[in-house]
């Protein structure tokens, strides 16, 4: 892996993003929720910021690639969990994103060794299961500062969006695993044919 991929203006911000996590967490635990809610915010803001950095300073790099979703996913997953451990989400939400997420990363994984699969970028479903949790923890976070009714709806409301893209994601997910795995062998024996011919 190239340094220059790592020092790039996108990359270091994503690594920032990851280093907000252990003070949110730690803010959460203890109870400290209008702390927690700004360093979400600015988490989330930092993940919109160096998606249009990477486009406008055209430094998009496959370390990136890999590396924006990943911390996405560790910051929501960590957070979910640690609002469900403090009774702020229910479980049930909680361990549907684990095993969507954990399923997805297995996949991924064994298709990388069998198939030589590396393209997995997010699907529309995708973006909008990610949009629907960001959007779930913001509220859950907001109703501990401000307890009103509007935002319990809100939060009510997201929480049940993660809950429908999570599955709507995963089983798009699939389907899009199984066309890969079908082009791919044709894929191989066509650039075959061509180096035989």
């Amino acid at each position: 892996m190239k340094l220059s991929q790592i020092l790039t203006y996108p990359n270091q911000l994503t690594l920032i993003r990851m280093m907000f996590l252990p003070f949110i967490v730690i803010k959460l635990v203890e109870g400290h929720y209008s702390s927690a809610l700004i360093l979400f915010v600015l988490a989330g803001l930092s993940d919109g910021l160096d998606g249009l950095l990477a486009r406008a300073l055209k430094q998009q790099t496959t370390l990136g690639q890999y590396l924006d979703p990943i911390a996405d996913k560790l910051l929501l997953s960590t957070v979910f969990l640690v609002l469900s451990i403090l009774h702020k989400i229910p479980w049930k939400f909680t361990v549907l994103v684990f095993s969507r997420d954990i399923s997805i990363l297995a996949a991924s994984a064994v298709l990388y060794a069998i198939a030589g699969l590396r393209d997995f970028r997010p699907s529309i479903f995708g973006k909008a299961n990610t949009f629907a949790q960001v959007a779930a923890v913001f509220f859950v976070l907001l109703l501990q500062v401000k307890p009103e009714p509007w935002i319990v709806i809100a939060r009510l409301t997201f929480l049940r969006a993660v809950f429908f893209f999570t599955i709507i994601s995963a089983l798009h997910y699939v389907l899009l695993v199984g066309q890969r795995l079908h082009t791919s062998p044709q894929q191989s024996a066509g650039a075959s044919a061509g180096r035989s011919g």
